[in-house]
């Protein structure tokens, strides 16, 4: 019976279905912010539902001639898998703390870069020039944000008293406080805020895909159900993200009605600030982008960690 349990915990609750579902509601948030700074009405909240049925189920999916099909077709799943199974661990774990596993931490910083490196192979399948373009960029922002948003973990870990586990971070802050009440707290969720950025792929990160330059990049080849897959992906990854915020600074997830009320303000906050940051900087040029976080972003992380070394 255990395995339709799992089954269960990954298609519908508290993976696939679930997490799609927030996370194409959060895309919506983020599009009707966004058409409000601009003046805009912007679109109704099923608009992105809309728009993912209808390239799931009625947009024909064009494959490039001479295309490795496994290699073109199969990374939208990788992609759409990994985001998934992160979310499932996460919220399992917010609810059932001591069900975690030793490194369950390490586990879900290598699964948040799978969908980054499915999207950089689909599009080198592609041979479309734009789209090696693109996934070159992506190639080169994951190095750059990789490093700062590893370090910034490293302070609830610190400070956790060196837990690795998910559930031992929840447990610790539930008895000794949030981690973002302290000074390395608030650097690293900066630096992860920024990193964050970087991974969802939006603006001034968003150079892989610059749709005025290179024509939506490392998607430029995907259409139909491919491309819906990897919609799908990077909306679970729009929720996803913020959550793992909220686990690493705020003590995780609640399932108490105040609680719950405050994470649910506290993953809005979280949205705002990506959407702010999306809305007010212009598109930076990669090379811009990897100064500025091996530079002054790594800079912040590592004086966040020796703070939280510290104890501050």
């Amino acid at each position: 019976m255990k395995i339709f349990e799992y089954l269960f915990m990954f298609l519908v609750f508290p993976g696939f279905i679930f997490s799609s579902t927030i996370g194409l509601l959060a895309g919506w948030v983020d599009r009707k912010l966004t058409a409000r700074v601009q003046w805009r009405v912007g679109p109704p909240w099923y608009q992105n539902f809309v728009d993912v049925i209808k390239l799931l189920f009625y947009k024909e999916t064009l494959i490039p001639v001479n295309v490795s099909k496994p290699i073109f077709l199969g990374m939208p799943l990788l992609s759409l898998a990994s985001a998934t199974i992160v979310s499932t661990i996460l919220l399992v774990i917010s609810r059932f703390p001591q069900a975690g596993f030793l490194g369950d931490l390490i586990v879900v910083i290598y699964l948040l870069m799978i969908p980054a490196i499915a999207l950089m192979l689909g599009a080198f399948a592609s041979e479309n020039p734009l789209a090696s373009l693109g996934a070159s960029r992506e190639m080169k922002l994951m190095l750059a944000y990789e490093l700062p948003f590893i370090i910034s973990v490293l302070v609830p870990v610190i400070k956790c008293g060196y837990a690795i586990k998910v559930g031992d971070i929840i447990t610790y802050q539930s008895l000794h406080g949030h981690i973002i009440a302290g000074a390395s707290g608030v650097i690293s969720f900066i630096v992860m805020l920024l990193c964050v950025q970087a991974k969802l792929g939006f603006a001034p990160f968003d150079m892989p895909e610059a749709e005025t330059e290179i024509m939506a990049g490392s998607y430029i080849e995907y259409s139909g159900k491919a491309l819906g897959v990897f919609k799908l992906s990077k909306a679970i990854l729009l929720f996803v993200l913020p959550v793992l915020m909220i686990i690493l600074y705020f003590g995780g997830i609640g399932f108490d009605v105040e609680t719950f009320i405050k994470n649910v303000a506290g993953y809005l906050a979280i949205l705002a600030a990506i959407v702010v940051i999306k809305n007010t900087n212009p598109r930076v040029r990669i090379d811009q982008a990897v100064r500025f976080f091996w530079g002054p972003v790594t800079a912040l992380a590592i004086i966040s960690a020796v703070l939280a070394y510290f104890g501050y």
